[in-house]
């Protein structure tokens, strides 16, 4: 295998996880995001720098910087959990678009010792970038937060104009585009905001799914750990019956749909 010793930085390798593809998966949280998106429950991943996070009154170290081999060999280690689920390794973050050389590395190793993969990606960067990534790709999961690009950008401090072109010419080139939509009270619960967001994923070229992801407050004691002031205090989750009610409205514009990634 080549590229084994190209280097990125990770704060995170999550195991035995059921969620962001098929099967058992290993997740990889790579550092580095180019969105700033209110709600991010991984605050952590954001910056590129190394970072201290004190949570329960311990401080530990947020971020390190690892060889391609040295997270090929962990993910490697499960691979009869892979087989038996059909799973793989997923590489979150952050956004794994910040970091090609490594990442694109990583992937390609994974396919050539067999393993599925998949990325959870925002799509938000030039298509010379993410085109490297496709060919060692099984799945793509990408967030489409809005259809308002205004809206978008007041929530997340981009507009969304380079993600939507991008999800056009993902969904035309990748091997398997599923769209995903962190479904957040006061952005974009409503049922017209999620059925525009519907309405765009099922005209995409092969798109025939979309999962909605109901938010959570899970991330938010990092903030306060990292030294950082949560931007949505006073938002709460929204409900089963509110969740149920979206998932119908997704199901109305002809894709298939689930609560959760």
């Amino acid at each position: 295998m080549e590229n084994m010793d190209v280097k990125g930085r990770i704060f995170d390798i999550q195991r035995f996880s059921v969620h962001d593809g098929p099967g058992i998966r290993t997740i990889v949280f790579l550092k580095g995001c180019v969105l700033r998106c209110k709600w991010c429950c991984n605050p952590e991943s954001q910056e590129w720098d190394i970072q201290k996070m004190t949570m329960g009154g311990v401080t530990k170290t947020v971020g390190r910087d690892v060889t391609v081999r040295e997270v090929f060999d962990t993910v490697r280690a499960d691979m009869p959990y892979y087989k038996r689920s059909g799973g793989g390794v997923t590489l979150s973050g952050g956004e794994s678009l910040c970091q090609p050389d490594f990442a694109v590395a990583l992937l390609k190793a994974c396919k050539e010792y067999g393993m599925d993969t998949a990325m959870e990606s925002t799509g938000c960067a030039d298509y010379a970038v993410i085109s490297r990534y496709l060919p060692y790709l099984d799945h793509y999961l990408m967030d489409i937060k809005h259809m308002d690009s205004r809206k978008h950008e007041a929530f997340t401090t981009m507009p969304n104009d380079l993600i939507l072109e991008n999800a056009k010419r993902i969904a035309r080139d990748a091997a398997h585009l599923i769209i995903r939509t962190p479904v957040i009270p006061t952005f974009n619960d409503t049922p017209e905001e999620i059925g525009a967001i519907a309405e765009f994923a099922a005209s995409l070229e092969g798109v025939s799914e979309m999962h909605l992801l109901p938010y959570h407050q899970m991330g938010m004691d990092k903030y306060a750990g990292l030294g950082r002031e949560y931007l949505l205090p006073d938002i709460t989750p929204p409900s089963k019956e509110h969740m149920d009610m979206l998932r119908e409205v997704v199901r109305s514009k002809g894709l298939r749909t689930q609560i959760g990634g």
